[in-house]
Order: structure tokens, then sequence, then C-alpha cells
């Protein structure tokens, strides 16, 4: 799984249309996923800090919510944007998260389990839980 970081604003117009999940590694404003919306219309999740997603309007995600698209708090430790402009969660994660899930764990013990092996937050862990046991 690849998650396209967005570290600033001006980025968003060069944005791949197809992208489907990003992280915004800045303050947001509504302004910023509105636009964010238009330049990727198959978007399904946004990743904020936990310090940007205390600041955000209520409107804008209710909004998302009401677009379909997912907003999750975390971060992506370790992750260095002028090596890679995506962060990736190794097959190896994904394969565990999907057989934890499979298994019958709840998100809750998936997310508990995962987040000590791997560096990934726990609704991230839980986004991809849900997906995996719904497909």
């Amino acid at each position: 799984m690849r998650i396209r970081v967005i570290s600033a604003r001006n980025e968003t117009p060069n944005l791949n249309p197809n992208e489907k999940t990003v992280h915004m590694a800045f303050r947001a404003s509504n302004v910023d996923f509105l636009n964010l919306m238009q330049r990727c219309p198959r978007l399904r999740m946004i990743q904020v800090p936990p310090s940007y997603r205390k600041t955000m309007s209520n409107a804008i995600q209710v909004f998302l919510e009401m677009q379909g698209i997912e907003m999750l708090e975390g971060d992506v430790w370790g992750h260095r944007k002028d090596l890679d402009e995506y962060f990736t969660v190794d097959d190896a994660t994904l394969a565990e998260i999907r057989s934890l899930a499979a298994g019958g764990a709840s998100a809750e013990e998936v997310a508990d389990q995962i987040q000590r092996k791997a560096r990934i937050g726990p609704e991230l862990i839980k986004y991809i839980a849900k997906g995996k046991i719904t497909a």
C-alpha cells in the first residue's frame, strides 16, 4: 500500500489524479482539502498528523465524510520525502493485518499487535484491517 505524502500546498496541482490515499504533512485549510478532492476524484483516505486534526473545522470533516473519504489521524514515521514521495506499508505487514483480521481479531486487537512491530499508526492499521475484512 502506498500513501502519497504531500508536504506543501503547492504540490496539490502536480498530484496524479488517480491517488487514493494521501498524507497531508502540512496544516491544510478547507480550501486545500477542496483542491485536493478536485485534483484527485478517486480519493478514499486522507491522513493528517494528530496536532493538525484538532484544528480542522467540523464542516470539512462532515464534507469529507459525505464524499466517502475517510479522515485518519497519524504520522509517517521515518519517511524522507527527498528519497520517495510515497510512504509504503510493506506487503508482509499488509499480509499480517489481513490474516489477523480474517482470523476474527477485532480492529483494536489487530492495531495493538501490529503497532508493536511496525511503525504505523493505529487508525491506519484499523483502516487497512476494515478494508481487508470487507474486500
